[in-house]
């Protein structure tokens, strides 16, 4: 952790322009449509099959590329590791686990609240508080979340779409997706994205082998299945998960995670979409708070001394 707080950057110093929020663009279309993917997929497979398809495709897409394959320091391997199981092995995991109680599109909403949770556990790394500026705009941003998310949990008309146990299961995702963001962050700068990526998915298909391969004996293996599959770990955690290094790497990792204000948009308009969701008008207005907490959080503070 110490390695982490003397290497890092000021996040002030780094730009947030057009190409980063054309980088923050594409997280959003490809995590917010994870979620419509996974509620496709866990209709036929067992909940661990989702993260061992999803890692396994994800470091296949990648070690098309020369470069991402060089080896890494021994030194580093438990690094590496560690990182695997806590940005992709239990969150991958979890999620499948989570929707079979809770819609794609709820799903989508909590993990908008990404960008809350790590504000708190970047400061935790840094030990520092973040300033009265920017808790204040990711503050703005969960209203915005909360409002969807409450609309949606307590709708009468077609009963709820999430349960308690489910909730949970997503808060400590995202709680694990906040921790690896910044142990990532070293072993970016040493290693540049493409190779920590693959590296990452390949500890992560170790990790998922075991609930995995029994789970693949009894599942319903169909082409929606897989296809869902598929696309999750192709394009969604290895083309999704290069971009999102490349902006943390260029943004830092509170604002890297914009993106992650508009996913609740997407999977929402998915979810209605393609799996008959039902989306109130609270909800919209949830949506267009959570764009103004986007914009918030991306400009550059003058002072980051926490005051």
């Amino acid at each position: 952790m110490a390695e982490s707080v003397t290497t890092r950057p000021s996040e002030s110093s780094l730009r947030f322009g057009p190409a980063e929020w054309g980088l923050s663009a594409v997280i959003a279309v490809v995590w917010g449509s994870s979620f419509l993917w996974i509620s496709i997929a866990i209709d036929h497979v067992e909940a661990p099959v989702v993260p061992l398809g999803r890692n396994l495709f994800g470091a296949l897409a990648l070690a098309l590329v020369p470069a991402a394959r060089r080896r890494i320091d021994r030194a580093d391997w438990w690094r590496i590791g560690r990182l695997s199981l806590i940005w992709m092995g239990i969150p991958f995991l979890l999620f499948p686990i989570a929707e079979e109680t809770v819609s794609s599109g709820v799903t989508g909403m909590l993990n908008g609240g990404l960008p809350i949770i790590a504000v708190v556990v970047t400061a935790l790394f840094v030990r520092r508080a973040p300033s009265l500026y920017r808790t204040a705009a990711v503050v703005v941003g969960f209203i915005g979340i909360a409002i969807i998310s409450w609309s949606s949990i307590t709708a009468e008309d077609d009963g709820p779409t999430a349960d308690v146990r489910g909730v949970t299961l997503l808060l400590v995702a995202l709680v694990c997706y906040a921790t690896a963001v910044n142990l990532a962050a070293p072993l970016q700068r040493k290693y540049g994205t493409l190779q920590l990526m693959f590296w990452t998915q390949v500890g992560a298909v170790l990790w998922a082998l075991p609930l995995g391969v029994p789970a693949l004996f009894a599942s319903e293996h169909t082409w929606s299945a897989w296809g869902s599959i598929f696309v999750l770990g192709a394009v969604g955690t290895g083309l999704a998960f290069v971009v999102y290094g490349v902006l943390l790497g260029r943004a830092g990792p509170i604002r890297g995670m914009i993106g992650n204000f508009f996913t609740p948009i997407v999977s929402v308009l998915l979810g209605v979409s393609f799996r008959g969701e039902h989306i109130s008008w609270w909800a919209v207005l949830g949506m267009a708070v959570v764009v103004v907490g986007a914009v918030m959080t991306s400009r550059p503070e003058t002072n980051e001394s926490g005051a």
